[in-house]
């Protein structure tokens, strides 16, 4: 091992090192597993919160609009970081509770995306569910 230092503020260590053959360095990372984030679904069945859905959901919302991978896996990690202070503090995450997490840190990233996310997940119908939502966005 070359090098140890604490990672992502804290919760990882990131540790430089050697092969001793080849002398190829590379970096591990270990990270402490905690409880798992568990979601209770419409359907009331509990499954583990699943980052990649969020991100695989935003980047379909950001689809042809500039918005780099970076700041979709940034907007997912806050959005998991959310879910996992909802737990904290007792309150049963549902997916409603997701889905508006991730729709209200798409508002400040892509406005576009956000209609976009917000027309699947409020299940829009027509031009006046659009229309709406809009006046909603320019409020805030």
């Amino acid at each position: 091992m070359i090098d140890s230092r604490s990672a992502d503020e804290g919760n990882a260590i990131r540790r430089r090192r050697s092969c001793p053959e080849c002398s190829y360095r590379f970096t591990t990372y270990e990270r402490l597993e905690g409880a798992p984030l568990m979601v209770l679904k419409r359907s009331g069945i509990r499954e583990p919160f699943d980052r990649s859905k969020v991100v695989f959901g935003v980047q379909s919302a950001c689809k042809g609009r500039p918005v780099e991978p970076d700041q979709i896996d940034a907007l997912a990690e806050l959005v998991e970081d959310d879910v996992r202070l909802a737990q904290a503090s007792g309150i049963v995450v549902t997916s409603s509770t997701v889905g508006h997490a991730v729709l209200d840190r798409l508002r400040s990233l892509d406005e576009v995306a956000y209609m976009r996310f917000a027309s699947v997940y409020k299940n829009f119908d027509g031009v006046a569910d659009f229309s709406r939502e809009l006046a909603l966005l320019k409020q805030s």
